[in-house]
């Protein structure tokens, strides 16, 4: 009551709060002290933590049961590969990841095999991670993983995916392909740990590059194995893996299982777990991917592919064809159609770093259009792709399945469409159908094509580039046909030529020579055998002749008989020689380019042509786009086709041209002669003779002019 009655509230005086922060503050600072302390003496060196750690993951190792595993994050991962793969946005596994990451982390060999599209990148570049990481591998160390891919741009896409997913960690990684420059390359790769190449490659600087060795390898990886060995690399990693060391773990990865790919693993594994995921799948096929076909006949296939394209300008679409040339041709095509949609094309024949552009250009787009040949058919990770366009039959089921698999890629959905010709259907249906591949047939609508072959004659006739590729697809198509090992499937004798020349563009169907020399073997064989021509064989021979003499006489241009120049103009006297005129660039360049390059009949040059006397590889490339444009290419090959006898005493190819040259000294008038091949030129006119010349000697006015070899 009295502190009341004095004016008080009542309240009872608290605590000075200055010596309350005081004690506060200095009982912080003790214990402030105390941690530094202790900190201080627990302090140890971060490769020794870092150990401990590794030693609690690899205690982990035995208890992995993939039937268990959803996530990444279910792995015994470290912190760095774990932060990567949540920052690339990969969280959930598949079936193959589920199933092969816990055995290569427990340092097993591993073979697996799995449907395209299944996340076969992931599965073996995270056991690569670690493994280094386990090792505490540095740049110091050298090459520690090995990565073999069998294409350029399937290496590419993968060190792509690497460094995404391993960024977090210190290692040094990699990319030696076809089309870089060697000797950089070589300055650097001594220093890289995770390396990733193509199989040529790294067997040029294994004998090149003095200082690259493998001798510390940790893990070598195979990657999409079938499609190396496909390739005619068998000898190539034979020889690679002879350089490696024994010791060490192999993962080899494919989407088959053939033959050759268990042949490799006995070389190269040592008591794999295998791992075929699909192999009792049902279908071969993702279930979320819709395969259909049409049957459609040859000269309407471009007809439909621009219908398609116009009603389907938000998709993004791949269409496979069968040869570079093909690609080149019809890309140039439809950028003068104008679809509506952008077009990129992707074939073997481009220099690297244009490959590189397209491919990241396709990536970034969301609607487009790929033409490509089967280089994009293996590995290639495509992300968003609505359509799958088979504009051409593959080879088997096998290609099928590849090229399809560039949709529909991890669970994500897709669509398919075969092309197949009435001569096509039976045989690549029952194949597909032996594989386990469910396809359905399709009806085209007619009314709903649209025509484009008027304008692709009027693209023909204004540019005559066009036209020479054009020819050249022609061609290319037709040898890619013959070449097929399942002729029950392809016959190139069943192929209506001339309607598939307009459909091109082209007026008449272009020569084949590769295809009439086979038509003339096939005939002699059924002669012999007493049976007749197959079906389509009138046909064909029809279109693929050579015009006769009778044709090319109407056009000004003479051709003869394969006899010797010598006979002829011995036979006919030089009166009756007929006047051989200069070789366009562009025929030369044909003529060195491809051993059945064509002309069309009423594009003959006004020259007299004597036939060439080589043999036909009907192995020869035939996507090459680079022509040789170097004359003494053409020059060293026998391209008139003489004995050795005739280029004794005659030039191979004369052309006179005379000029009139009035000298002061004198009122002879000169001649000047050119001589372009092989052989001595011996002068023929009489003239000239009398007036002291000879086959080494030149007097007065007169001008002999020799180009090529041998004396003149």
């Amino acid at each position: 009551g009295l502190g009341r009655g004095m004016g008080g509230t009542g309240r009872r005086a608290g605590p000075d709060p200055v010596r309350s922060f005081e004690r506060w503050k200095k009982k912080y600072t003790k214990r402030k002290n105390k941690l530094r302390l202790q900190q201080k003496q627990r302090k140890r060196p971060e490769w020794e933590v870092e150990r401990e750690g590794i030693a609690r993951l690899e205690q982990r190792y035995p208890e992995i049961k993939p039937n268990e595993i959803e996530r990444f994050s279910d792995f015994p991962l470290s912190k760095k590969t774990l932060k990567g793969l949540q920052e690339a946005q990969y969280r959930m596994v598949t079936e193959i990841q589920r199933q092969t990451i816990g055995l290569s982390l427990q340092g097993k060999d591993v073979l697996g095999a799995a449907k395209t599209g299944s996340g076969k990148t992931l599965a073996f570049i995270i056991p690569a991670l670690e493994r280094l990481y386990r090792q505490q591998w540095t740049s110091m160390d050298g090459l520690g993983v090995l990565i073999i891919s069998p294409t350029r741009e399937l290496a590419y896409q993968t060190f792509e995916v690497l460094r995404k997913v391993g960024k977090n960690h210190e290692f040094s990684a990699g990319l030696i392909i076809g089309g870089k420059d060697l000797k950089q390359e070589a300055n650097k790769i001594h220093h890289i740990n995770i390396l990733i190449c193509t199989p040529g490659r790294l067997l040029q600087h294994m004998d090149e590059t003095s200082y690259f060795h493998a001798s510390d390898l940790q893990m070598l990886i195979l990657d999409e194995a079938d499609r190396i060995l496909d390739m005619g690399f068998a000898d190539t990693m034979n020889a690679i893996i002879e350089n490696l060391p024994k010791k060490r773990q192999t993962l080899l990865f494919s989407a088959t299982q053939t033959k050759s790919v268990k042949d490799l693993a006995r070389l190269s594994l040592k008591d794999p777990e295998y791992v075929w995921v699909h192999e009792k799948a049902k279908f071969s096929t993702p279930a979320t991917l819709d395969q259909n076909y049409i049957v459609c006949g040859l000269q309407q296939k471009i007809n439909m592919l621009y219908s398609f394209l116009r009603s389907h300008l938000n998709k993004k679409s791949i269409v496979f064809y069968a040869s570079c040339k093909e690609v080149q041709y019809l890309f140039r095509v439809f950028c003068r159609l104008r679809p509506g949609i952008p077009i990129l094309a992707l074939h073997g024949k481009q220099q690297q770093m244009k490959r590189m552009e397209v491919y990241n250009d396709f990536v970034r787009k969301k609607s487009a259009v790929l033409f490509a040949t089967d280089v994009a058919a293996r590995g290639l990770d495509f992300p968003a792709v609505n359509w799958v366009i088979q504009f051409d039959c593959p080879e088997d089921a096998n290609t099928y399945i590849h090229r399809v698999g560039r949709t529909a890629r991890y669970k994500e959905g897709g669509e398919a469409l075969l092309v197949l010709l009435p001569s096509e259907e039976k045989g690549m249906v029952h194949q597909l159908s032996q594989r386990k591949v469910p396809v359905n047939e399709i009806k085209i609508n007619p009314e709903k094509l649209v025509d484009v072959q008027k304008k692709m004659q009027a693209f023909l006739a204004q540019d005559q580039e066009l036209k020479e590729r054009a020819q050249r697809c022609f061609v290319s198509y037709l040898r890619s046909v013959y070449l097929m090992k399942n002729k029950e499937v392809f016959d190139v004798f069943k192929l209506p030529l001339a309607e598939y020349a307009h459909s091109l563009g082209l007026a008449v169907a272009p020569r084949v020579r590769f295809l009439q020399k086979a038509q003339k073997q096939l005939s002699v064989n059924e002669s012999l055998e007493g049976k007749s021509h197959p079906k389509g064989t009138g046909q064909c021979e029809d279109a693929c002749s050579l015009a006769s003499n009778e044709e090319v006489e109407e056009r000004g241009t003479h051709f003869e008989e394969k006899i010797s120049t010598v006979q002829r103009m011995k036979g006919e006297g030089r009166k009756e020689e007929p006047e051989e005129k200069e070789l366009p660039s562009k025929v030369i360049d044909k003529e060195s380019d491809e051993s059945e390059e064509l002309s069309e009949e009423e594009e003959v040059p006004s020259i007299n042509k004597i036939p060439k006397a080589e043999s036909i590889n009907f192995l020869e490339d035939d996507d090459d786009d680079f022509r040789d444009l170097d004359l003494l290419t053409v020059k060293r090959q026998n391209v008139f086709g003489l004995e050795a006898k005739d280029l004794a005493v005659l030039v191979s190819v004369f052309w006179f041209v005379q000029y009139q040259v009035c000298t002061p000294a004198s009122n002879f008038y000169g001649n000047l002669f050119a001589a372009w091949g092989w052989g001595v030129l011996q002068p023929h006119c009489p003239e000239l003779q009398a007036e002291g010349w000879g086959p080494v000697q030149s007097s007065g006015a007169g001008v002999l002019w020799s180009w090529g070899w041998g004396p003149a």
